[in-house]
Formats: structure tokens, sequence, C-alpha cells
């Protein structure tokens, strides 16, 4: 990997990260450095600790040992540092998350209101910006319980760029679309890849994963297996687990 590394500044360092439910040990020791401008897609079976580690990058799941540094700034139970963190780190959920009693530009421009103190008439011109960005502008004043999964996964995709993040987390985005509606997600999130920002994606769409990342991590119980090339993890696999993953989702590239 260092030759896909060259050049480019760490923007995310984990450091033997661990993290434990009860017995269950969910992250063993995880090692991997993330650089800026890179797309770092994330796969692996269920249960093997993707989505956790993804978590752990803004705290949203405390790891319970190990070091994580964000842009330079350690990642802990300092407010004042998580809250630095959390301002240049944007979070893609599975389940969109918008606030429901809001309309949609509302939904995009609240965060750069209530955190960054942009005015009302400068959030919202962004807001519907983005809204134009990702194909929704005509939606800007309905709520989200009248826009499809989809198209609420997309005002996901704006409202995190609306905080201007270094980075962008993406947990399994399109998990929980109807399968008609996960192409206009995917084609989102492809042309932001193409932008130069940094993004993390845990997903388990391998034809995206081939065609957009940098670089493929593969999970397997809670520890990184690979960590290559999509070049190198699709046609050369290291280990039998990696091979054994692929051919279950073969279908998907």
């Amino acid at each position: 990997m260092e030759s896909l590394q060259s050049g480019l500044k760490p923007i995310i360092e984990a450091r033997e990260v661990c993290k434990r439910f009860g017995s269950f040990e969910a992250l063993k020791g995880v090692n991997a450095t993330f650089y800026e401008g890179q797309v770092t897609a994330i796969i692996g079976p269920s249960g093997s600790g993707k989505s956790t580690f993804l978590r752990t990058l803004n705290r949203l799941e405390a790891h319970d040992s190990g070091s994580i540094l964000v842009d330079g700034i350690e990642l802990n139970d300092d407010l004042k540092n998580l809250d630095a963190i959390r301002r240049e780190v944007g979070m893609v959920f599975q389940s969109f998350n918008l606030f429901a009693h809001l309309s949609i530009l509302r939904n995009v421009a609240l965060a750069p209101m209530r955190v960054r103190k942009t005015p009302k008439a400068e959030a919202e011109a962004k807001a519907l910006a983005l809204l134009e960005r990702v194909g929704l502008a005509d939606q800007a004043n309905k709520y989200p319980i009248q826009l499809s999964g989809g198209q609420q996964q997309r005002v996901a995709i704006a409202r995190a760029l609306a905080m201007d993040p270094k980075v962008l987390l993406f947990d399994e985005p399109t998990s929980a679309l109807d399968p008609e509606m996960v192409n206009e997600v995917l084609a989102v999130m492809r042309e932001l890849a193409y932008t130069g920002i940094t993004m993390l994606v845990v997903t388990h769409e391998m034809g995206f994963a081939r065609e957009v990342a940098d670089r493929i991590i593969f999970f397997d119980r809670g520890a990184i297996l690979e960590d290559c090339t999509p070049e190198q993890l699709f046609t050369q696999p290291a280990h039998e687990r990696t091979k054994a993953f692929l051919s279950q989702v073969k279908h998907g590239f």
C-alpha cells in the first residue's frame, strides 16, 4: 500500500484500536492510516467489525484501548477534542436520521447554523445548492416522510456536506434501500469520490468498491485481513478467507 500513499497527508491514524462488547472482542488491535483525498472501501462479512471500526472514528463507539488521531487531534473523552473532530468528520448512516419535523432544506441548513453559526440566509442558500448537487432542489420544501428512501439518503449526504467536512464516513449507506433506489445513491457517492474529498465507505456494493475506491480494506473477525488496491483484492487476494467471501458476493461486481 505504500505506493498509494506517496505524498499524501495522513488524516486519520488508528493504532492498536480495541473494542469489546461484554466478552465479545469486536476490534482486535486494528491499525490503519487514512490519507487526504483517498477513497477507502471497507468490506467484510456481517459481524466482522467494519461498522464498529467506522463508528469509533467519530466516537459513536468509544474504543477501549489504542489511539485514534483525526487531523492530528486525539479522539478521546475530552469534549473539546471531540467537538473539533466532529466538525470535520461527516457521517452518513444506514437509516438516514433526518429530522421528521423539519423540511428538507432545514434539515440540510440546520447544522451550519447551530454549529458554525452561519447566518440563516447563507446556510439556506448553501443547502439549496447542495440539494441541487444531489438532484433534489425541487424537493426542498417537502418533509422526509414525503420522500423515498433513496431521496432521503441523498438528503443525508447533502446534510453531511453542509458542514464542509474534511472526511466523510458512510456506514452501509445503501443497505436499508430498496434495490431500485441503490443506484441513485451510489451515483451521488461516485460523483463525490471524484471531487477529491476523503471518504471511508463501509459497503456490500462490490461493484462500487471496485470502480471507485483507491483502496480496499477487508475485515474479518475484528481484524484487518487485507489492505490493498481493488485490483489486487479482486484478482489476487492474499487470504483464503477473502477468496471465500468474494466467491459469495461475486454477483455484486
